[in-house]
């Protein structure tokens, strides 16, 4: 359902672009949730986690695009941060989830008495890391030019394990590149956009990480500098890394690597595929931006989810009884179309979506501004036994069709992006 809509367009003058990062990682460290249920101790780290922020200037206009090496990041933190933002229109700011399974509950989950082991202090800490990597990449804007990519990540990266080759292999990509001082022509940011789970670890391990997405990070910075930014993509049901040491049949038991070397394989591989893809791209010198929301409305039909939103100690903010309220957006940047998902979409949803934008290069901001469980289309909704899992945690049988409605209405009603 369609309550509010905003837009704003951004005329082609010069681009200013600014990045910047925090460490969110908790001192001392804390339990790391990987879903519905209690989190679980850790006793060490592998790599650190952090908030990483990329903002676009053009003309009076500007959005910030950010990524939490977290689960999920609800608009309840996302809203806390955006009223600490300054200069950029709180719709303006896209937060997003990274997904790792290794980091601290974010949701505040209850359990079956309703309480919660989220640890408060740490998340509000986190809410103003997140602001202020945004206003430090506002005060870092500088002249940019772009280069806007896409292409299929070659490797073993990723797979569907409820069907190996139902998922997205294509990789998005844009950099910003300074175009005038001392690093004319280096990155200031590359921001990597790709549909994987980051649960090489899990959460089971006693071990918190950023998982795969840490050594991708790295391998980019490393490289060619700048700052490394990730936005995964329509990874639902169950789009996993491909951590399997054997190939089997369905039912038959599987060995798999489950290990910090295999996500330094995995993060390192996209890393060097996302560059690879990027490398060629022509430098975009004017490149026109844009950026506009609406917001959504979907039922919570599962009880599950109810029950989450209910006893959460982050008080979700409901605007009628048993219905959410979320934000979706849409970006052009250059030849780049985006849109955000509040959630887990399954791939046949992003798909649908990607085939009916208006550009070549269509990304999916998954688990962006919310992340309200799994998205999947009323025909899939409880018809198989495969999804019972993903069918009770996700709000309902209508979530992916209001979303895909709405997403593509704002396709419509939106500019195309720059000419490709």
């Amino acid at each position: 359902m369609l309550i509010f809509f905003l837009t704003g367009t951004l005329e082609a003058q010069n681009l200013r672009v600014g990045a910047a990062v925090r460490v969110i990682t908790p001192n001392p460290l804390l339990p790391v949730s990987g879903g519905i249920g209690i989190p679980h101790p850790v006793t060490e780290k592998r790599g650190d986690l952090f908030a990483r922020a990329m903002v676009f200037e053009q003309g009076t206009e500007r959005f910030a695009i950010v990524n939490v090496d977290n689960l999920g990041w609800t608009s309840v933190l996302g809203n806390r941060s955006r009223a600490r933002i300054k200069g950029i229109r709180p719709e303006n700011v896209l937060i997003g989830a990274t997904h790792t399974h290794s980091a601290p509950d974010a949701y505040g989950f209850p359990d079956a008495s309703g309480k919660s082991y989220a640890d408060l202090a740490y998340l509000n800490w986190c809410v103003d890391q997140i602001a202020e990597a945004v206003n430090e990449a506002s005060a870092n804007l500088q002249p940019a030019t772009l280069k806007v990519a896409m292409g299929e990540a070659q490797g073993k990266i990723a797979y569907n394990y409820y069907a190996p080759a139902l998922y997205d292999p294509r990789c998005g990509i844009i950099q910003a590149l300074a175009s005038s001082g001392p690093r004319a022509g280096k990155p200031i940011a590359t921001l990597v956009n790709y549909a994987v789970h980051p649960e090489v670890l899990g959460n089971s391990r006693g071990i918190l990480s950023p998982d795969l997405i840490g050594p991708m990070y790295q391998k980019i910075e490393s490289t060619i500098g700048g700052v490394a930014l990730f936005m995964n993509g329509a990874q639902g049901g169950m789009v996993t890394a491909d951590t399997r040491l054997t190939y089997v049949k369905e039912g038959e038991q599987q060995k798999e690597a489950n290990t910090w070397e295999e996500c330094i394989r995995i993060g390192e591989l996209l890393a060097v595929e996302a560059m690879r893809i990027v490398d060629k791209a022509p430098v975009l010198k004017n490149p026109t931006i844009y950026c506009t929301s609406r917001k959504l409305e979907f039922p919570i039909d599962s009880e599950i989810m109810r029950y989450i939103l209910q006893k959460s100690p982050l008080k979700y903010e409901v605007t009628k009884e048993n219905f959410v309220t979320t934000q979706l957006n849409l970006l052009n940047i250059g030849p780049a179309q985006i849109l955000t998902v509040p959630g887990e979409a399954l791939p046949n949803v992003g798909y649908y979506v990607k085939r009916n934008m208006h550009t070549k290069m269509p990304f999916l901001f998954g688990l962006t501004n919310d992340a309200f469980g799994y998205m999947l289309a009323k025909v899939d909704f409880n018809s198989f036994k495969r999804y019972d899992y993903i069918t009770q945690t996700s709000l309902g049988e209508m979530t992916a069709e209001i979303y895909m409605e709405q997403a593509i209405k704002l396709v419509k009603e939106s500019p195309k992006p720059q000419d490709q």
